[in-house]
């Protein structure tokens, strides 16, 4: 069996790290040919070092001189460096998948490279649906690239519509941990910390993620990816808060039945059902056990949690809005994570911005990079004033 190329956009990152898990527990199957990072050069000298790919690019060139020095004992492995690598790499011919694991806006162009070069995209890289989904959508089909879900809540969903064909969906259900501020009390949410954010309690995801699905802003950004991947309208997406995180999401079908995904907590096993499918492989690690997970179910609070309520008002206003949404929450995330935002003002300061930058209905590229750069600006100025 020829073994599978991958090239995995963010190898240093919490989905990247589990996907090189996945390739060596399947190394007779797959092969990491390229794995890229954007400043943790010596964690992705060492994954080069463990898995030999044919190439590394690390994003931001200041790292370059430091990682060739690191790889100067792998000849046999070339070194890039900066954005324009990152769009070249993923179109190498021997590439047959492509694992989009970087976080934000910065993974749409390579994205859009990819599929382009009609390779098969494991989308793990929300910010991408969420920012150009209709581009995206139109693209995949031009150019014949699928695109399986990464996530573990649109995996469920995918999983939940194998064998559905044509069947009509009449509600999605998506799923929410609650973070870390389900239970604490809304006015109480002024004063919490970075370090409480970042406590979630059942996914071990990066900082930028974990505070996104404290504030909600996370699965905002799901119900805007589910909308474009399934073709399903916003008003048929429901967020279902369920602490346990075992029901990862589920379809119900207009016959009133529903199909879910259920498993314990893993992110290995939708990355890997992305590269497998349709088969399933084996997979180590615990199993579910029923008898002492119980299920439980809430409503969100969109007051507590608005976050949640501006992303499904920029999917609704539609045009630009989620690419002003998106690139102002980079902002204010980063700014939270550097203590220069408290937690409410997150969503103050994003929703200002929807209201100051630039509509536009029917955005081209070139639009989006342009409401990228205006919306940080603007999300900037408000932040820091």
């Amino acid at each position: 069996m020829k073994k599978q190329q991958i090239c995995i956009l963010g190898s240093t990152g919490s989905i990247g790290t589990q996907a090189l898990e996945v390739i060596g527990e399947h190394a007779d199957r797959y092969e990491a040919y390229c794995l890229t990072a954007n400043n943790r050069v010596e964690l992705l000298a060492e994954q080069a070092h463990r898995y030999r790919p044919a190439a590394v690019v690390i994003a931001n060139e200041q790292h370059y001189p430091r990682l060739k020095e690191l790889l100067a004992d792998l000849p046999d492995t070339k070194v890039y460096a900066g954005a324009k690598a990152l769009d070249e790499i993923v179109e190498a011919g021997p590439v047959d998948m492509v694992l989009t694991a970087m976080v934000g806006f910065a993974g749409l162009s390579p994205t859009i490279h990819a599929i382009r070069s009609g390779k098969k995209i494991c989308l793990a890289n929300k910010e991408t649906l969420v920012v150009a989904g209709e581009l995206i959508c139109r693209l995949a089909a031009e150019y014949h690239a699928p695109i399986l879900p990464v996530d573990s809540e649109h995996s469920a969903i995918f999983q939940s519509l194998v064998g559905e064909d044509d069947n009509e969906i009449e509600k999605i259900l998506l799923t929410a941990s609650g973070g870390p501020f389900r239970l604490l009390p809304k006015e109480q949410l002024a004063t919490v910390t970075c370090q409480d954010a970042l406590r979630h309690p059942t996914w071990d995801m990066g900082a930028k993620i974990t505070i996104d699905s404290a504030t909600m802003m996370n699965k905002g950004f799901e119900v805007i990816e589910a909308k474009w991947l399934f073709g399903v309208p916003v008003d048929r997406i429901q967020v279902l808060v369920h602490p346990q995180s075992v029901v990862h999401s589920a379809v119900q079908f207009h016959d009133g039945s529903v199909k879910a995904q259920l498993g314990v907590p893993d992110m290995r096993l939708p990355i890997q059902y992305a590269f497998s499918f349709p088969e399933r492989l084996p997979l180590s690690g615990e199993r579910l056990d029923l008898f002492r997970h119980p299920l439980e179910f809430f409503e969100p609070d969109l007051d507590k949690f608005r976050c949640l309520a501006l992303a499904f008002e920029a999917i609704r206003r539609g045009g630009n809005m989620p690419c002003i949404v998106n690139a102002a929450n980079e902002i204010v995330n980063r700014g939270f994570l550097e203590g220069r935002c408290g937690f409410v003002q997150m969503a103050d300061i994003i929703a200002e911005t929807m209201e100051r930058a630039t509509f536009s209905a029917t955005p081209s590229y070139d639009t989006y990079v342009a409401t990228d750069a205006e919306a940080r600006r603007i999300a900037t100025e408000i932040m820091n004033r």
